[in-house]
């Protein structure tokens, strides 16, 4: 606290001196630099009362407590037993000191309890904070989650199964496991009020960035930027920056057993985490109804591997030298807040160039909806026909077909068409226990695919149709500690007909911080 102080000190010092200054005949007075004094005098006396208001509770909720204490050390005390009270305890035996003593251990009872809640808020008030150079408030949050888990058939990563794949000296027929690289860590930042907004900010950080090259790598996964925002907030007005899921669907299913990525992930979710800018402005259109507006600019990404590990080069989206561009209006309804009523539409425009002069468009039109069906259950879900959608989660994570290499300038390149989405139902047996179930589906137009099949050896290997059902439940003794287990069967189609299933059984316990 001293030093906030003795800088609110200097400050007021320095201040007095520029308005000394100001005040001398012969110096000319700049009328930015009053403004800019008069705006720090105004923040040294919200600082000041700030500093004050907090002492002063701090000081009152400190004495309560001292006093709580006083009081039943004397009433503990047998030195303080008054001579009516000595009569009292020797008359213990008749019928009017039974009821009396009752009545003392209610009232010390009552003390402990008022005692206790006191050094509670005292020591709120005192509890360790996490210091910013800003000296704005920053809180740190996070889960640890232990994931174990079980396959039967052959998955693309089998903690965190995407795809199912022919089992091959790679891909063995079943697998068990454990990973703690879905735990997650994030911090938050309440940041000061900026032309009448409020200003916040996060960022959300995992361990399934990869696993490094050594002995037991798989249990030592690298940390991986996941999102993170700075949002600027009014009444009715909303600007955000940041690192999120797509503005055009920004919903997935509810699941703690998949968070590497989310929940029907290149099975009809279009969820890639992407850098983008976006406005949203909401009407309110009475009895708790609101219309929603949005529009924002985002990376055109086009789901390629980066070629090198230290530089970046441009994706074909990027070297369109545009941005993606993306819009979406909403209903909701939120009477029961706990189970709030949308529609939402969405879509998304970019232009990608894949060298050659061979450039296409990629689009989807996308709609979401929540639908509260009855008592405790509710229905999610997202539907979506794009092209170029390999970025986002579509097509598999193929954006384009292509007869030949890129390097080949005469190869012919079309953008693959695909169609897909989710539903997922949730059931709310009590507070603490729900149950999910959903299905998802992606499914590339397969007269593409085969208009492309001489060239099979350039296609992607998990090119094709591919579905997940799932069911899982979530058990929350309390609000920070969940348990989970959840059932998935992912079925995926190839182009030479052949098909691959896996069956998942994962378990999950997580500790919210």
């Amino acid at each position: 606290m001293k030093a906030p102080i003795m800088r609110i000190v200097i400050t007021l010092l320095a201040t007095g001196a520029l308005s000394h200054g100001q005040q001398s005949p012969t110096q000319t007075v700049d009328p930015q630099l009053m403004q800019a004094v008069q705006q720090l005098q105004k923040e040294v006396a919200r600082l000041q009362e700030s500093v004050e208001a907090l002492r002063s509770e701090s000081e009152r909720y400190r004495a309560e407590a001292q006093e709580m204490e006083r009081r039943l050390q004397a009433m503990s005390d047998p030195r303080n037993l008054t001579p009516e009270s000595t009569h009292e305890s020797q008359a213990s035996s008749t019928p009017n000191a039974n009821q009396q003593q009752p009545s003392t251990s209610s009232r010390l009872a009552k003390l402990e309890d008022e005692y206790g809640l006191l050094t509670g808020k005292v020591d709120d008030q005192y509890q360790t904070k996490v210091e910013s150079g800003s000296r704005y408030r920053v809180r740190l949050s996070g889960l640890v989650m232990l994931n174990m888990f079980t396959n039967r058939g052959a998955a693309d990563s089998i903690d965190a199964p995407q795809l199912a794949v022919p089992s091959s000296v790679a891909y063995v027929r079943g697998s068990f496991a454990g990973t703690l690289r879905q735990s997650q860590m994030g911090v938050e930042v309440f940041g000061p009020q900026w032309a009448g907004a409020r200003v916040n900010g996060d960022l959300r950080f995992d361990f399934a960035g990869g696993f490094p090259d050594t002995e037991n790598g798989v249990t030592l996964g690298l940390m991986r930027l996941r999102t993170g925002n700075v949002r600027l907030e009014w009444s009715h007005t909303s600007l955000s920056a940041g690192q999120d899921a797509p503005m055009f669907s920004p919903i997935s299913p509810t699941s703690v057993i998949s968070l590497a990525s989310p929940e029907f992930a290149y099975a009809g979710n279009l969820w890639t985490w992407v850098p983008q800018v976006q406005v949203q402005h909401w009407i309110d259109l009475g009895r708790a109804q609101r219309l929603t507006i949005a529009a924002g600019v985002l990376d055109p990404l086009t789901g390629e591997t980066p070629r090198t590990e230290s530089y970046r080069i441009p994706q074909a989206g990027e070297a369109g030298r545009q941005p993606g561009y993306s819009a979406r209006i909403g209903w909701s309804s939120f009477k029961d807040e706990d189970r709030p009523l949308s529609f939402s539409a969405g879509g998304y425009f970019s232009r990608q160039d894949w060298g050659f002069n061979r450039k296409i468009d990629g689009w989807a039109m996308t709609a979401d909806w929540q639908l509260p069906l009855v008592h405790r259950l509710a229905l999610k879900g997202e539907l979506y026909r794009g092209r170029g959608l390999g970025g986002f989660g579509g097509g598999s994570g193929q954006s384009i077909l292509s007869s030949d290499t890129l390097q080949n300038g005469l190869a012919i390149v079309r953008g693959l068409n695909t169609e897909g989405g989710w539903a997922q139902a949730s059931f709310q047996a009590t507070p603490t226990l729900q149950f999910n179930g959903g299905y998802g589906l992606d499914n590339p137009f397969s007269r593409e695919i085969r208009g492309f099949s001489s060239a099979q050896t350039l296609l992607y290997s998990g090119l094709g149709r591919n579905s997940a059902a799932m069911t899982n439940f979530i058990y929350r003794p309390r609000s920070d500690l969940l348990f989970s287990v959840e059932y998935r069967h992912i079925s995926s189609a190839r182009l030479t007909n052949t098909r691959a299933s896996v069956d998942n059984i994962g378990m999950g316990i997580g500790l919210l911080f």
